[in-house]
């Protein structure tokens, strides 16, 4: 059970309904991470804001969603996960693909490079070299989508600690963790 309520829809109001019912649009449903978030109408405004931002950017849904899941696999957020690798599958990613970037693997050497950096930004906390935006580069990678990947990591991270944190119900199918395999 969560350890903050979730937000009732119906009984929203200000800025917090028009959030809401802006969500309920998107997604058919408002879900338990959104309706916890709802408790400050800051940070969801925050939050569905960058949803919206990112979700307009360059890098397009299906890597967004991509490095969703590897950043929810690597903070064991189920339910980022769950909820991302619907979000991916939605966005025309196979199954196979988003269980491959839940490990930061890609049969596309691209969006392997991407899925790399997003977790390397994680894992050292922020702390990349003049090389590691290099290789991406390397990889056909514009620095207009380079700040975008960092943007969805920011974004992911702010997602994970929510859901972790605060324990939010997954109200999506469930997704199990997947173990990088050493190479």
């Amino acid at each position: 059970m969560s350890h903050v309520p979730l937000v009732e829809p119906a009984s929203a109001s200000g800025t917090v309904k028009d959030h809401l019912d802006q969500i309920n649009g998107a997604f058919g449903v408002v879900p338990a991470m959104f309706r916890t978030v709802a408790n400050s109408p800051a940070a969801l405004q925050s939050m569905w804001g960058s949803f919206g931002a990112l979700g307009g950017g360059t890098i397009g849904a299906a890597l967004g969603e991509q490095i969703a899941v590897a950043i929810a696999n690597r903070n064991a957020c189920t339910y980022c996960l769950s909820a991302h690798t619907v979000l991916g599958q939605k966005a025309g990613v196979s199954k196979e693909a988003m269980q491959a970037a839940q490990t930061g693997d890609s049969d596309d050497p691209r969006t392997q490079a991407i899925l790399a950096f997003a977790l390397k930004v994680v894992e050292e906390r922020g702390q990349v070299t003049g090389d590691d935006v290099q290789a991406l580069r390397d990889h056909g990678v514009s620095d207009e989508e380079i700040v975008e990947i960092i943007g969805h990591v920011a974004l992911n991270l702010f997602t994970n600690y929510i859901n972790v944190a605060l324990d939010v119900p997954v109200d999506f199918p469930v997704i199990p963790f997947r173990e990088r395999v050493a190479a």
